[in-house]
C-alpha cells in the first residue's frame, strides 16, 4: 500500500485540476514517505528542465514553495530533488537559481513533530546551506565546478594567476559547505537522508578534482609569482591540506555505509617538503634570511608534490569516469528491457484478417438494403436539381434577383404528407417542373398515397463513384459539344429574355443589378411554419433555363 499521506493525494489532485503537470510531478517527489523520491519522478522533472515551452522559474518556485512544509520528510526530499536537478538536469535550472536574490531560508527549520524531526532538521540546515552556496558558486564564476573539464587541458590547469587566486577561495567555500554536512555512519538511518548523502558524495569527488587541478596549477606558478601573491598561493595551499583530511574522514564514512570500494578514490598526501619549500621562497621574497637551496633541489620537491597531487586527480577522474559508464549500461539496459516489452506486445497482440466483427447494423436489423445509389446530378429528378442549384449557389451557377411575390397560398386543412420518393429522386420530375420549366417544387402526396419506393427508369445511368456522376453531370448539362459557354449573363429581373440558341450574343460588360428582396408569408410544405420568405427569380446560366423559386427561411427548402 502507498505510504504517501492524505495531504499529498489532495494536493496532487489539486494539481491535476489547474492542469500544471510540473507542480503535480514535484508534490509526488516530495511526499510524506520516508524514502527518497522516486527515480521515474527525478527523471520526469530532469527530462522537463530540457524542454523549452516548460517554465523554469515555476519548477523553481514550486520546489522553494514545498520546503515551506512543516515536515521534514517534505522539505528533506524537495532539497533532494533539487540537488538531483541541478546536478542532472538543464544548465537553465542553475542559471535561474544563481539569478535569484534569495535563495533557501531554512537556517532556523526544526520540526517538532517527533524525535526523528529534531535530529533531521540539523543536516536540512546544513544541507539547505550547501545548496544555496553551489548557487551562489555558479553566479561568480558562470560555470559549475562538478561540470567543468578537468585533465591538463581543462579549465583550472589553464587558468592565468590573478582568476585562478580569486577562483579556488570559491571552490574552497564550497567544498565547506558540502563537508560541513557532517554526518556520521550510525546517523544515515532512513532513505531521505541516504539519498541525499549520495548526491553529496558525487558531488564531493567532482569539486575535490577541480580543486586539486586548481591547486597544482598554483604550485606550478608559485616560484614565478610577486611577494603579494606568493603570500595569498601560501595561505591557500595550507588550507588545501586540512581539506584533504576532512574530505578523506568524509570518504571513510562512505565506505562504511556500503559503497563499493571501488567507487571512492585514493588520496595522495603531498611531500611534507613542499611546504617548507613555500614558505622559504616567501620568506626570501620578503627579505628574511633563510637556508641555502639550490634551484635543482626546489625543482625536484616540487616536481614530487605536482606528480602526487596529480595521481590523485587520476584517480578521482577514473571514479567518475565509471559512474558515467554505469549511469550508460544502465539506460542501455532500460532501454533494451523497453524493447522486449514491446516486442511480446506485438507478437500478442491478434492478426486483423483473423478477428473479423460482425456488423452490428447486420445484425440487428437484418438485411441491409441493396438499393441502388442515387445519383445527384441526374437530370431527371426535379429534387436533385433543386438541391444542385440550392447548395452549389457558392460557385455562381446561376444568377439571383428579387422580382414580385406571387399570391399567398391558404395552407391545406387536410394535412400535409410529404413524398419521399419523389424528393430523392425516385419518381420523375415532369409533375414537379412547371410549364415555365424553371419553378420547382416539393410534392405534396394526398393522405391515402402509397410510398412504395417506384423502379428504376431504364435508361437512367446510375453511378457509384464521383467520377461517373460529374461525367454525367457534363453530359445533362451539354458541356463539351464544341460550343464555349463559360461567359456568364447577368439579365435584369424584369426583362424575361432567351439566354441561349442562334440568337444569343454574349454581352461584353455584364452587369449586375440588385433589386430590394420582397418578403412574403406563407406556409412551407416541410417545415410547416408560416414564416416570411424570398421569393428569388434565378436564371440558370449554364443550362440556359429560367428558373424562380421562393425559399423558405426556416428549412431553406425551395418552394
Amino acid at each position: 500500500m502507498s505510504g504517501q499521506s492524505i495531504t499529498d493525494r489532495i494536493t496532487a489532485a489539486q494539481h491535476s485540476v489547474t492542469g500544471s503537470a510540473v507542480s503535480k510531478t514535484v508534490c509526488k517527489a516530495t511526499t510524506h514517505e520516508v524514502m527518497g523520491p522516486k527515480k521515474k519522478h527525478l527523471d520526469c522533472l530532469i527530462q522537463c528542465t530540457n524542454e523549452m515551452n516548460v517554465n523554469i522559474p515555476q519548477l523553481a518556485d514550486t520546489l522553494f514553495e514545498r520546503t515551506t512544509n512543516t515536515s521534514w520528510v517534505v522539505v528533506f526530499k524537495s532539497l533532494i530533488t533539487t540537488h538531483h536537478i541541478m546536478v542532472y538536469g538543464n544548465e537553465r535550472f542553475v542559471q535561474y537559481l544563481a539569478s535569484r536574490n534569495t535563495l533557501f531560508n531554512l537556517s532556523n527549520f526544526l520540526d517538532k513533530s517527533g524525535l526523528q524531526g529534531y535530529d533531521m532538521s540539523t543536516f536540512i540546515r546544513r544541507y539547505s546551506r550547501y545548496l544555496n552556496e553551489k548557487a551562489v558558486s555558479y553566479r561568480q564564476v558562470a560555470f559549475d565546478f562538478t561540470k567543468v573539464k578537468r585533465g591538463a587541458d581543462g579549465v583550472m590547469r589553464t587558468m592565468n594567476t590573478e582568476k585562478l587566486l580569486k577562483t579556488i577561495p570559491i571552490i574552497q567555500n564550497q567544498m565547506d559547505a558540502l563537508l560541513d554536512f557532517n554526518v556520521n555512519a550510525n546517523e544515515l538511518t532512513n532513505g531521505v537522508i541516504n539519498a541525499a548523502f549520495m548526491l553529496l558524495f558525487k558531488d564531493a569527488i567532482r569539486l575535490f578534482a577541480a580543486y586539486n587541478e586548481g591547486i597544482i596549477n598554483l604550485l606550478e606558478k608559485y616560484f614565478d609569482m610577486k611577494k603579494a601573491q606568493c603570500k595569498e598561493g601560501l595561505d591557500i595551499y595550507k588550507k588545501f591540506l586540512t581539506r584533504m583530511t576532512r574530505i578523506s574522514e568524509f570518504l571513510k564514512v562512505a565506505e562504511q555505509v556500503g559503497i563499493d570500494r571501488g567507487d571512492i578514490p585514493d588520496l595522495s598526501q603531498a611531500p611534507s617538503s613542499l611546504l617548507d619549500a613555500l614558505e622559504q621562497h616567501l620568506a626570501s621574497l620578503e627579505g628574511k634570511k633563510v637556508k641555502d637551496s639550490t634551484a635543482a633541489s626546489r625543482a625536484s620537491t616540487l616536481s614530487n608534490a605536482v606528480s602526487s597531487l596529480a595521481n590523485t586527480g587520476i584517480s578521482f577522474t577514473k571514479v567518475d569516469e565509471r559512474e558515467k559508464q554505469a549511469a550508460l549500461e544502465e539506460e542501455q539496459a532500460r532501454l533494451k528491457a523497453l524493447k522486449e516489452q514491446r516486442l511480446k506486445e506485438l507478437s500478442k497482440k491478434p492478426s486483423t484478417s483473423s478477428t473479423t466483427a460482425a456488423s452490428p447494423v447486420s445484425t440487428s436489423t437484418g438485411t441491409i438494403s441493396s438499393a441502388p445509389a442515387i445519383d445527384l446530378f441526374s437530370t431527371p429528378s426535379s429534387f436533385n436539381n433543386s438541391l444542385w442549384c440550392f447548395f452549389r449557389s457558392d460557385l455562381n451557377f446561376f444568377n439571383t434577383g428579387f422580382s414580385s411575390p406571387p399570391a399567398a397560398q391558404p395552407p391545406s386543412s387536410t394535412g400535409l404528407n410529404v413524398d419521399f420518393d419523389s424528393v430523392f429522386g425516385n419518381k420523375s420530375a415532369a409533375h414537379n417542373t412547371d410549364s415555365a420549366g424553371g419553378i420547382l417544387k416539393p410534392t405534396v402526396g394526398s393522405p391515402n398515397q402509397d410510398l412504395t419506393p417506384s423502379v428504376q427508369q431504364p435508361g437512367k445511368l446510375v453511378s457509384d463513384d464521383l467520377d461517373s456522376s460529374l461525367a454525367n453531370l457534363v453530359g445533362n448539362l451539354g458541356i463539351g459539344n464544341g460550343t464555349t459557354k463559360n461567359d456568364i449573363h447577368w439579365s435584369q429581373p424584369g426583362e424575361k429574355k432567351l439566354t441561349g440558341g442562334t440568337n444569343w450574343q454574349p454581352k461584353m460588360a455584364p452587369t449586375t443589378t440588385w433589386n430590394p428582396a420582397t418578403m412574403v408569408r406563407t406556409t412551407c410544405a416541410f417545415s410547416d411554419s408560416n414564416e416570411t420568405r424570398l421569393e428569388l427569380e434565378t436564371t440558370f446560366t449554364m443550362v440556359y433555363t429560367p428558373i424562380s423559386a421562393n425559399i423558405c427561411l426556416t428549412c431553406f427548402i425551395i418552394m
